[in-house]
């Protein structure tokens, strides 16, 4: 069966794409971020004790990665790292692991699922184990050079 890549960050919505004798795998990086008006003194807890510093709205950064499978980010630290879930897209009743990629652009699981995540949130950096299932290259266009790629412009009307 033939892989075919599917980037996320070009059409975010688009999901249930199917060819026959292929397998459909979503890649890219995207950015899961929060309302500003949702932040409060426990997200700043995060940032102060544990060095999580969850996405919002008015601090969005620009990540320079592009990962097979797809991360969703949502959230940085202060060393230029970044949490994300991995294969879907941010869902507090996911079963996603979850991964942190740090600015050398090595990729590591932190935690099996976000409820795991929260509940041993104090320790994360010390869980934190080599993960080999990410692939994190530079851009998309160094993935296009090793991956194949679905063109969804030709099928899905531009937004």
């Amino acid at each position: 069966m033939r892989k075919i890549y599917q980037d996320r960050t070009a059409f975010p919505g688009a999901t249930g794409v199917d060819l026959e004798d292929s397998e459909i795998i979503s890649a890219g990086t995207t950015i899961n971020s929060m309302d500003v008006h949702g932040s409060n003194e426990e997200y700043q807890t995060y940032a102060n004790d544990y060095d999580i510093q969850f996405i919002f709205d008015d601090d969005i950064p620009h990540v320079e990665f592009f990962t097979v499978p797809h991360v969703d980010i949502m959230a940085k630290d202060s060393k230029g790292g970044f949490i994300g879930i991995v294969y879907q897209q941010c869902d507090s009743e996911s079963d996603a692991p979850i991964c942190y990629i740090n600015r050398d652009l090595e990729c590591f699981i932190i935690s099996e699922n976000e409820e795991d995540f929260l509940s041993n949130i104090g320790t994360w950096q010390v869980n934190m184990k080599p993960y080999d299932k990410i692939t994190v290259y530079r851009s998309k266009a160094e993935a296009e050079t090793e991956l194949e790629f679905i063109d969804l412009s030709d099928i899905l009307p531009l937004l």
